[in-house]
């Protein structure tokens, strides 16, 4: 997003014309985050197990949750807080905030997150998956549809 400094937090906005109560469901839920995030994403105790494409597997810790409004994990480098706003004609605004990415990896955390966003807009509003499911076309070999 513009204004977004290296080392400083990343940050991107989106727009989806769906209810926030589908946008949160989407982040909230198992089968929401295996729709459009990871190859899986459960949660068990307060954390979330994500399971990419790749083999690489991230255990986060739900931070807070507030339905419709505000969802955060602690993914890899540091808390990811969503926050859901109104749009005033039955949409949703999203504004996803992660911090604490070292300078080493700013470009390719800035860049991943719209790897994650749109697929998420794909499948919300038109019920298409985005991504490959290919390890050996992951985001480590290149892919951005990983």
């Amino acid at each position: 997003m513009r204004g977004n400094k290296i080392g400083g937090p990343i940050q991107w906005k989106m727009h989806f014309p769906v209810e926030a109560c589908k946008v949160y469901q989407a982040l909230d839920t198992d089968e929401g985050r295996r729709s459009f995030w990871a190859e899986s994403a459960i949660e068990a105790n307060g954390f979330i197990e994500f399971q990419f494409a790749n083999g690489y597997v991230h255990r986060g810790k739900i931070l807070e949750r507030i339905p419709q409004k505000t969802w955060s994990v602690d993914y890899f480098e540091g808390p990811v807080t969503v926050e859901l706003s109104p749009d005033g004609r039955g949409g949703t605004d999203l504004l996803m905030t992660h911090e604490g990415v070292s300078e080493d990896d700013w470009y390719e955390v800035h860049a991943g997150w719209l790897n994650v966003l749109f697929p998420m807009k794909a499948w919300l509003v038109h019920g298409v998956d985005l991504r490959n499911h290919d390890p050996t076309r992951s985001w480590d070999h290149g892919y951005a549809d990983q």
